[in-house]
Parts: C-alpha cells; structure tokens; sequence
C-alpha cells in the first residue's frame, strides 16, 4: 500500500481552490448565494416566483437554492441582487490565517 501524504486545510474554500485569491472568491459567491437564498425563502416565493422577480429561469434558481457556488459568479449574483431591489455592500477586513495560508 502506497504511503498517501494528508493534507489540512482551515476551510473548505482553501481546500478547492487553487490559490488564496480564488478561495476568497467563492466565499464570497457562497455567502452572497446565501443571503439571497435566506430572502426568497424567507419571502415564501416558489422557485417559479424567485426566478421571475430575479429575471433568471427556474432551473438556475434551483442552482442558487442548492448552493452550486461554481455556476455563479460575482457579477451575476450581483445582478440578481439588485434586481430584487438589494444592493451588495462589501468590507476589507484583515486577512485570518484561513484565507491568507492557503
């Protein structure tokens, strides 16, 4: 049996991305996916609903609500932010270790 060397990783992101530049980046599409995921629901809206206020199909709604982070970029969650009257606001903070040593 061939010795397999284990990495560890401080997230998720880091662990499928290839640099700490593209692990900030889907954080980023993930918590933005998420908190547009958390308005339709909370807004009781059908899938049908969702993607007609939002401008998109159903289908891609579907793919919001099941958090596939890698069909959606920044730019694209943006828009359908502010197509349900929302607008995107963003910080710098100081990088933690989870990001910064990827």
């Amino acid at each position: 049996m061939a010795n397999k060397k284990s990495q560890t990783f401080h997230s998720v992101w880091n662990a499928l991305a290839d640099s700490p530049e593209e692990a900030a980046n889907l954080r980023a599409r993930a918590d933005l996916m998420l908190t547009i995921a958390t308005f339709i629901h909370e807004s009781n809206w059908t899938q049908s609903e969702a993607a007609q206020r939002c401008g998109v199909s159903q289908p891609r709604i579907s793919d919001l609500l099941r958090g596939h982070v890698s069909k959606f970029s920044l730019d694209a969650l943006v828009n359908i932010a502010a197509s349900l009257h929302k607008r995107v606001t963003m910080t710098l903070e100081d990088c933690d270790d989870e990001i910064a040593h990827a």
